[in-house]
């Protein structure tokens, strides 16, 4: 699998770059730019390294605007939540930002993809590609879209993605899900887990994680946006 055009990726994210190189070089891993050195691509490590930086502020900015009356301490542990590894590959994942990533063969080869830090580090560049390319409006803009959902207003819907899914799924009077464990790959010292939901026995999400739990909780995020984004029609109502 090779790297897919840009123009889904920008519809996807509602953003149309001025500079697209911003956004070519956001997903170019270095692999790609070690093994390509005549197209003069650049990896995109100081673009997330900006990009953590801009993230971790928009959060901020945007916690604290929502819930006024919170302590230091619970916005910290909701940010860290939002600005976590499990909820940025989700956030990745949902986006389909691994189809767009720049990788050489052998980053290509090991599933390079679906890596939880390359989709991680990625997105991070790519918020720093927005901010570049125009500023902290459509850096913000994607943010309060694709990382602030788990926010509304002065509640916070719960982090055990798992517990909410079920919920959600009782609410629509359909089965429960199941979880499958797909692949391990990796040394046994860092295993990266994938673990599919299946719902009446098709697929409804997939995420990686390095433990299952944390595969299970990503996995059930994605399915949580998706079937939210969703309306409920037959699909959701139980078979007579």
């Amino acid at each position: 699998m090779t790297s897919a055009g840009t123009d889904d990726l920008e519809r996807a994210i509602g953003y149309s770059f001025r500079n697209p190189a911003l956004l070519l070089r956001a997903l170019t891993h270095r692999s790609h730019a070690q093994e390509s050195p005549e197209d003069g691509s650049l990896p995109n490590e100081q673009m997330e390294f900006l990009g953590d930086s801009i993230l971790g502020f928009l959060v901020s900015e945007a916690l604290v605007e929502r819930c006024p009356a919170w302590s230091e301490g619970k916005l910290s542990k909701l940010k860290a939540h939002l600005v976590s590894a499990a909820h940025l590959q989700a956030t990745a994942q949902r986006i389909a930002l691994g189809r767009y990533l720049r990788l050489g063969k052998g980053e290509e080869q090991s599933g390079g993809r679906a890596k939880k830090t390359l989709l991680v580090d990625a997105l991070e560049a790519l918020v720093a590609a927005l901010y570049l390319d125009h500023g902290l409006d459509p850096a913000r803009a994607f943010v309060h879209r694709f990382i602030l959902e788990a926010v509304q207003g002065d509640e916070v819907q719960t982090v055990d993605f798992k517990s909410a899914l079920q919920e959600l799924l009782q609410g629509r009077r359909a089965p429960p899900p199941r979880y499958l464990v797909v692949r391990e790959r990796g040394p046994e010292h860092h295993k990266i887990f994938t673990v599919q939901i299946r719902l009446r026995g098709e697929e409804l999400a997939e995420a990686d994680g390095d433990s299952k739990k944390a595969a299970q909780q990503a996995a059930a995020q994605i399915a949580l946006s998706k079937l939210k984004e969703m309306p409920i029609d037959a699909a959701d109502r139980p078979s007579n």
